[in-house]
């Protein structure tokens, strides 16, 4: 919140400095900053609580709330830029002061491009959708106010008035399009989309290695909720063994699962040989030995 408050100020600062459409398209977008970090930040709380009885799967699709969110904010932005663009291109006018208002924005860009990075080295650590799409966000943010930045040097070595809303129309385009990529992903998760196909074949490997004395595997499910993983999937043994040596399988499996994947919720059904039922989810059934 400290960053996107400061950024917003350097960029009304450069935009008051130089009257530039374009500076003020990249400082309406450090206004969805702010409003994307607050609701990163009441995402991150939320999902922070424990499981309770009206949320037995625990609060951490909240992040997701946040991402979309977030991907609106880029797509209000965006218009409210073409916006001004368009007003830009009624009544053009050249950028006072730019020398000192590029400086200024300039500033602005190298703070945001170090905050994306510290954002996506903890959104991949603690594999935080609310964290990720922030910096997505301003990554995005970085390459427009470069883009801008070259842009009005231009303007004030040319002439050419009409590339000051020209860059600010390409601005909001850029935008746009980052903001449909972010409602994207984030609604993917909303729907429970399956988890990456490199860790569902991780997890039919760690499956296929700690499953020894069972028969098959089948119906594998898998699911992100925020930071959670959540892995479902039917286990059949044979129909003699007993109920403490299932568990014991059971038990085996679920420990190299939370051993290598964080914060990972699983669930196994275990079914006697002869009385399977294959609910045909993807990946079908396989023999243990075979399910890596």
């Amino acid at each position: 919140m400290a960053v996107a408050f400061g950024v917003l100020g350097l960029k009304t600062v450069a935009w008051w400095l130089t009257g530039s459409v374009a500076l003020l398209a990249d400082a309406l977008e450090s206004v969805v900053n702010v409003g994307a970090s607050l609701g990163a930040l009441v995402a991150l709380i939320l999902a922070g609580r424990p499981a309770d009885a009206n949320h037995p799967y625990g609060h951490s699709k909240a992040e997701y709330f946040s991402a979309v969110l977030e991907g609106v904010l880029i797509v209000l932005a965006a218009l409210l830029i073409l916006r001004e663009a368009w007003f830009g291109f009624q009544a053009p006018r050249a950028p006072d002061a730019p020398a000192l208002g590029l400086a200024v924005s300039a500033v602005a860009s190298v703070v945001n491009g170090v905050w994306a990075w510290v954002l996506f080295r903890r959104g991949r650590a603690l594999r935080s959708p609310a964290l990720l799409a922030d910096a997505k966000h301003l990554q995005a943010d970085v390459i427009t106010s470069a883009g801008v930045i070259v842009g009005v040097g231009l303007v004030a070595l040319t002439g050419v008035l009409w590339l000051d809303p020209l860059l600010a129309a390409l601005t909001a385009l850029n935008i746009l399009w980052s903001g449909g990529v972010l409602l994207r992903d984030s609604v993917g998760g909303l729907m429970d989309e399956a988890a990456e196909p490199e860790l569902i074949e991780r997890i039919r490997g760690l499956i296929a290695s700690t499953a020894m004395g069972a028969l098959e595997a089948h119906d594998l499910r898998t699911r992100h909720a925020g930071q959670v993983t959540f892995v479902e999937f039917h286990l059949v043994v044979p129909g003699e063994m007993r109920v403490t040596e299932a568990h014991d399988i059971c038990d085996r499996i679920e420990a190299a699962l939370r051993a290598a994947i964080p914060k990972v919720v699983v669930g196994i059904h275990v079914e006697p040989e002869g009385k399977a039922k294959h609910d045909h989810a993807p990946g079908g059934a396989r023999p243990v030995s075979q399910f890596g």
